[in-house]
C-alpha cells in the first residue's frame, strides 16, 4: 500500500527565467566517472540521465572545461569538438522525456595531480597551498598530494577563455544553460576562499580582488549565453578537498551579493552539512542568501522529500537538489509523487566503478521484487 505524497509545493511546476520545470526537484550534479580515459560522453550515460529525468531540471555531473582541468579520474569533458559531439546523444536522451539539462563547469585547481597533466606539469591553483589530505586517485594509482602552482596574473585570462569556450560548446551540444562550479574547493572556490587565496594582485586579498576570478568568469560566458541560463553553484560550509576560511559568512553573503547584479537564473547553495561542515562558526542557511539573491535560489546536501517541502514553503528555496536519492532511485520523483518507499542508498564502491553495475541497473518501484507477506 502506498500514501499520497503531501509535497504540495516541491512536486508543482516552476518557471526558471525563460524554462518551465515540471517540478521542483533538480538532479544535482555527481561525479560518477564512466566517461573513460578519453573522457568522452558515451551511451551509457545518455541512458542514466535519461532515467532520472523525471527531475524538473537536470544538472550534469562536473565536466573539465580543458586538458589543465582535469584532475578526477574517466570524468567527461567538453574541450573537444569529439566531446561536444558526444554529449549530443546525452542531452537529446534527456530533453526527449521533456527535461531541461544544464552542463555544470569545472576546473579542479589544486585537487589534483601531476599524473594527469601533459609533460607531468603541477596542478595550479591561486596560491601554493597544499591540499592537506593523505592521498588522491590519479592515472598511476594512489598518490600523495602534491604543492600546487600559483597561477601567474597573465596566465588567468587564458582560463577564463577556456570557460567561455567551454560554454560555446555547451551551447552547441544543445544544453539548455550552463552551472559555473564554484564550490567543493575546486579552482574558482579557492580563489573565493581566504584560506587558499593568498595572492597579492588584483586576484587576491580583499574581497573584490578574490571575487575578481569568478566574476570575469561569469561576464565572458555572458557573451555565449543570456543570464536567465546561467547558474553558479558554491558550498559556504563545506570542508570537502580541505576548504573552510574563518571569514567564509563575508565572503559567501559578498559573493552572493555580487551574483544577484548579473541577474543569473540561480544561485545553488551547498547549505547542507553532509558532504562535510568545516565548523568555523554556525553554519550559513538559506535563509540568509534568500535575503540578497532575488532569483531563484536552490537547497543542496542532505535533504529528505520532507525538509526539502519545508523549505520550499518557507520561501527559503525555489528548488531542491538531490544527489545520492537518485544514484539508486531512478524514479525518484516518482516516489515522491505516490509515497513510493526508497531503494537502499548506493554502496559508495560502485560510486566510481567505471561500470554499468551501480550505474543505471537500480530497478524502478515497479521493477522491484514483489514483497509477499
Amino acid at each position: 500500500m502506498t500514501t499520497q505524497t503531501n509535497s504540495q509545493t516541491l512536486l508543482t511546476p516552476l518557471m526558471m527565467g525563460d524554462l518551465t520545470l515540471k517540478n521542483r526537484v533538480f538532479m544535482a550534479p555527481m561525479t560518477r566517472s564512466r566517461a573513460g580515459t578519453e573522457r568522452m560522453p558515451n551511451a551509457m550515460m545518455a541512458e542514466y540521465y535519461a532515467q532520472r529525468a523525471g527531475a524538473g531540471l537536470i544538472i550534469s555531473e562536473a565536466t573539465v572545461i580543458s586538458k589543465q582541468a582535469n584532475g578526477w579520474l574517466n570524468t567527461p569533458g567538453i574541450y573537444s569538438d569529439e566531446q561536444t559531439e558526444a554529449w549530443k546523444q546525452v542531452v537529446d536522451a534527456v530533453h526527449s522525456k521533456g527535461t531541461p539539462m544544464f552542463l555544470q563547469l569545472w576546473h579542479c585547481g589544486r585537487a589534483s595531480h601531476s599524473s594527469f597533466h601533459e609533460n607531468s606539469q603541477l596542478p595550479v591553483a591561486p596560491s601554493a597551498i597544499k591540499l592537506n589530505q593523505e592521498y588522491v586517485h590519479t592515472p598511476i594509482g594512489k598518490q600523495p598530494l602534491e604543492t600546487p602552482r600559483a597561477l601567474e596574473t597573465e596566465e588567468i585570462p587564458g582560463i577564463v577563455e577556456d570557460y567561455r569556450l567551454a560554454a560555446e560548446r555547451a551551447k552547441s551540444a544543445g544544453f539548455d544553460g550552463v552551472e559555473i562550479h564554484g564550490a567543493n574547493g575546486y579552482l574558482i572556490d579557492e580563489f573565493l576562499q581566504s584560506k587558499t587565496n593568498h595572492r597579492s594582485d588584483r586576484y587576491g586579498g580583499s574581497l573584490e580582488n578574490r571575487f575578481q576570478f569568478l566574476k570575469e568568469i561569469v561576464e565572458s560566458i555572458l557573451t555565449v549565453w543570456p543570464a536567465n541560463r546561467v547558474g553558479v553553484r558554491i558550498s559556504p560550509n563545506g570542508n570537502f578537498n580541505d576548504m573552510g576560511s574563518p571569514d567564509f559568512r563575508e565572503t559567501f553573503i559578498y559573493v552572493a551579493q555580487q551574483l544577484n547584479n548579473y541577474g543569473l537564473t540561480y544561485l545553488h547553495v551547498m547549505d547542507g552539512l553532509a558532504f562535510g561542515y568545516h565548523e568555523l562558526g554556525e553554519p550559513m542557511t538559506l535563509a540568509e542568501f534568500r535575503e540578497v539573491f532575488t532569483s531563484t535560489l536552490i537547497g543542496n546536501c542532505g535533504y529528505t522529500q520532507e525538509t526539502a517541502e519545508t523549505a520550499i514553503q518557507a520561501g527559503n528555496a525555489d528548488l531542491i537538489a538531490f544527489g545520492r536519492p537518485f544514484m539508486s532511485n531512478p524514479d525518484l520523483v516518482e516516489r515522491f509523487t505516490n509515497g513510493y518507499p526508497l531503494n537502499p542508498p548506493a554502496d559508495v564502491k560502485i560510486w566510481y566503478s567505471f561500470d554499468k553495475e551501480g550505474y543505471i541497473d537500480f530497478p524502478t518501484y515497479q521493477q522491484s521484487p514483489v514483497k509477499v507477506s
